[in-house]
């Protein structure tokens, strides 16, 4: 049997980053993916999102991302264009690239760092103990493993095997997507009729199309065919356009449901396996990519013995009211894609709604991640919030707040007096900062808030302590997110 500290079951972008995040903590990290490479068929989701794209950057690998994508300066609630190009960030912007480059660059990541791989298999059970999990793969093998995180998508086999309920609500419309070539030149962009609205695009190599219908009635039954999206086409536009040389036929819904649990002992969820939900707004790889940040600095420390594993409960407590909401709003948005007078009339509300700043600054802020706020109790409204990215002087010169963060470990930032603080008992764990910033501090949603004098920053980036002119509570911060302190 071979041991791993951490097996993670799947290769997606949730089960990428997470391995990627604790090989940087120098954790033992396993995948075990059902893909013999990280070869996609079809797009799948298309785009990241603010807060997702500077997790990347603290991560010093955002630029791969931007090379190959394209900046849209509006996130969309239902059809609603907000315009974020106000937004305090380096990001203020969706970067359009589809989940099969997300991958692939992911994984050239992954494959930089001490990343054990097991391809062409899937785990088919696991039995957990007080020590450990013993996780069974399709091949006859067996892995021991400390922890083990299902990232196996929606119908996560680790989240049933469990026994983690998965409450939500079943679905009422199904869309049927499929990328084909066509004899014709189809009608381009959006359609609406009285069953709802459909859209034909064009794929990054212009030669097929990218076509998603919405279906007249539910359908759960079986594998849409290309059968399925002819008749489809000819029930919405008269034709089927001559479709041939399917490349990928799908079908989704708007089924939405969310873990009662986000972990089991030894075993845990992120990304699909935890939540699902219709992918509009393109909000759903985010989450997941956002779930294992969270996670990954937090199973490090408990595998290393750093911290508690109580501290593991804060990686529930804090990521299900974030997918919750995510839930929320992607229902209220296909309620808004539904045709009847009344719901065109909700909609034309919304519509005068956010074209108000307010409502649109603060809708946005939902939709691209930026206004997550982390319940750290009262204080500094930046407590629980993402640090901005500033950019520091130090006595090395200038340096941003995102450079600070490229090995995943916690930063106290000292901005007053050079040797305020003494973090030596954590020394071996946190890094101190001293530098300074005379810009204006500014938040998405809430505009500018007091300069602290100190800001003791998590890995995955978010402020778990704001010094002001002391360092009261700074101990009690350390000890609760990064362990005890060391031994004299």
């Amino acid at each position: 049997m071979t041991e791993h500290a951490v097996v993670i079951a799947g290769a997606g972008p949730t089960g990428l980053m997470l391995a990627g995040e604790l090989a940087l903590a120098g954790v033992d990290v396993a995948i075990v993916e059902r893909r013999a490479s990280q070869d996609l068929t079809g797009s799948r989701a298309g785009g990241l999102h603010a807060r997702t794209i500077e997790v990347l950057d603290q991560r010093g690998i955002a630029a791969r991302f931007l090379s190959q994508g394209k900046v849209y300066q509006v996130v969309r609630f239902h059809m609603i264009p907000l315009d974020i190009s106000d937004f305090p960030t380096r990001h203020n912007y969706v970067l359009g690239l589809w989940q099969k480059h997300i991958e692939s660059i992911l994984a050239e990541w992954v494959g930089e760092l001490a990343v054990t791989l097991y391809r062409g298999r899937e785990v088919t059970g696991f039995a957990q103990d007080d020590t450990g999990v013993d996780v069974a793969l399709s091949d006859g093998q067996s892995l021991r493993a400390e922890y083990l995180v299902g990232c196996d998508g929606g119908r996560s086999l680790i989240r049933r095997a469990a026994g983690i309920e998965f409450p939500g609500w079943d679905p009422t419309t199904s869309w049927l997507i499929a990328e084909a070539e066509t004899a014709e030149e189809p009608k381009w962009g959006l359609h609406q009729d009285a069953h709802g609205i459909h859209g034909i695009g064009k794929t990054e190599n212009g030669g097929s199309a990218r076509i998603v219908l919405t279906e007249p009635q539910l359908r759960l039954d079986c594998e849409p065919t290309l059968r399925d999206v002819r008749e489809a086409l000819v029930a919405v536009y008269g034709t089927d356009y001559g479709i041939h040389s399917p490349t990928w036929i799908s079908r989704f819904t708007d089924m939405t449901r969310q873990a009662a649990s986000y972990r089991d002992k030894r075993v845990l969820l992120a990304g699909d396996a935890a939540h699902v939900h219709p992918p509009v707004g393109g909000q759903g790889l985010n989450t997941g990519v956002q779930d294992a940040v969270n996670l990954g600095w937090k199973l490090a420390q408990v595998v290393k013995q750093t911290s508690p594993e109580s501290l593991l409960d804060s990686y529930h407590a804090e990521r299900f009211p974030v997918a919750a909401r995510v839930l929320h709003n992607t229902m209220a948005q296909v309620a808004l894609r539904r045709t009847d007078d009344r719901s065109k009339a909700l909609g034309g509300t919304m519509t005068e709604l956010l074209a108000m700043d307010e409502p649109r600054r603060k809708f946005a802020a939902v939709m691209s991640g930026l206004d997550i706020h982390y319940d750290l109790g009262e204080g500094h409204k930046l407590l629980g919030r993402r640090m901005p990215d500033l950019d520091l002087l130090t006595d090395n010169g200038p340096l941003r707040v995102f450079t600070l963060l490229h090995d995943a470990r916690p930063v106290l930032l000292n901005l007053g007096e050079p040797g305020s603080f003494d973090i030596a008992p954590w020394a071996d764990r946190v890094k101190l900062i001293d530098a300074k910033y005379d810009g204006v501090w500014e938040l998405p949603v809430f505009g500018a808030v007091p300069s602290p004098a100190a800001v003791l920053i998590r890995p995955d980036g978010y402020v778990a302590w704001v010094g002001e002119q002391t360092d009261v509570g700074l101990a009690d911060a350390l000890m609760t997110w990064f362990g005890p302190p060391a031994a004299a």
